[in-house]
């Protein structure tokens, strides 16, 4: 399949994905332990691509290691960034669902009274009896606004489309080519759109925003995914004369963006996960037992591209059009 169809349909499942996010909660009761095992599994599948696939494929393009390391910084870098300032990228649930966990709720009691004395000291025993009940998405939705969520996302989300748009190029160029472009990146992306919509959803419903309107803001900054794609190819345009070392940087930079959010996801769990331990670490191991697995449908061999290559020239060819 031509990759810019391949795009077109993986812009349109992402879409879906994204609008479904809004809507699972309102079919689906969510534990505490339920979004943080499947946030687990998502964040180990996001690690295994950035490491196992996209790094390897920016190698072969680029050969300059210090160029490669640089770019791959870089969008650890500027994700951290975007995070810190829009700080959009909490995965909870309410609290009445996480007093479903015993050892959740446990969490939240153990701060409550840790947090009650502190509050003695400073003579503020209400707000902070208040802000104690509250989980982290509930504490996040109190000091932001969706406005500023949305925009982190839309952010957050252009740069997704730049990293599957990068990814279906680099493997469109295989010999032979892998049954589905950029597999590993897409499936990523796709697991990863639910949570962002909950995400902002939480946001907008602590501010009084209506369903329809939610939903809305999800479909829109959904459409962030082919305005990335366009960036990548329009950076294609700009530097076909160098076109490996673009590729390898795009590469480089997506899984820098990937690293991030993995981590973003994972260390919390090392300060404020203690319970489930075994389940967390379970799902960790199969997202990536499943970035080795999708290997088997990518093409092999990645010592042998460099530059000058039949494949960097097809490559330069492809992207010049």
């Amino acid at each position: 399949m031509a990759p810019g169809v391949l795009l077109t349909i993986y812009c349109g499942l992402i879409l879906l994905a994204s609008l479904a996010g809004g809507w699972i909660p309102l079919f689906l009761r969510l534990t505490h332990t339920k979004m943080q095992v499947a946030t687990s599994f998502v964040a180990g599948l996001m690690l295994g691509v950035g490491v196992l696939h996209l790094l390897p494929h920016a190698l072969d393009h680029s050969p300059a290691i210090d160029w490669i390391a640089g770019w791959m910084l870089g969008g650890f870098l500027i994700m951290f960034f975007i995070q810190r300032f829009f700080h959009f990228h909490h995965h909870d649930v309410s609290g009445e669902e996480a007093s479903e966990n015993p050892s959740a709720e446990a969490m939240v009691v153990h701060e409550h009274d840790h947090d009650h004395d502190h509050a003695q000291h400073h003579h503020h025993h209400h707000d902070h009896d208040h802000e104690e009940s509250l989980t982290l998405a509930e504490r996040s939705a109190s000091k932001l606004t969706w406005t500023g969520a949305a925009l982190g996302l839309t952010l957050h989300t252009l740069i997704d489309g730049f990293a599957l748009a990068s990814s279906v190029h680099a493997d469109s160029l295989g010999t032979p080519a892998p049954v589905l472009l950029g597999l590993g990146t897409f499936l990523v992306i796709i697991l990863h759109k639910p949570f962002d919509a909950m995400a902002i959803g939480t946001l907008m419903a602590a501010g009084g925003s209506s369903r329809l309107s939610r939903h809305l803001v999800n479909g829109l900054f959904a459409m962030a995914i082919p305005l990335g794609v366009l960036l990548f190819h329009f950076g294609a345009a700009q530097f076909s004369g160098e076109a490996g070392r673009y590729l390898g940087a795009a590469l480089a930079f997506a899984a820098g963006t990937f690293l991030c959010i993995a981590s973003s996801d994972l260390l919390p769990e090392l300060q404020f996960h203690s319970h489930d331990r075994v389940k967390l670490s379970i799902a960790l191991l199969s997202g990536l037992a499943l970035s080795v697995l999708i290997g088997a449908f990518e093409t092999t061999g990645h010592d042998h591209q460099r530059e000058g290559s039949p494949q960097t020239e097809q490559m330069e060819r492809n992207l010049a059009r």
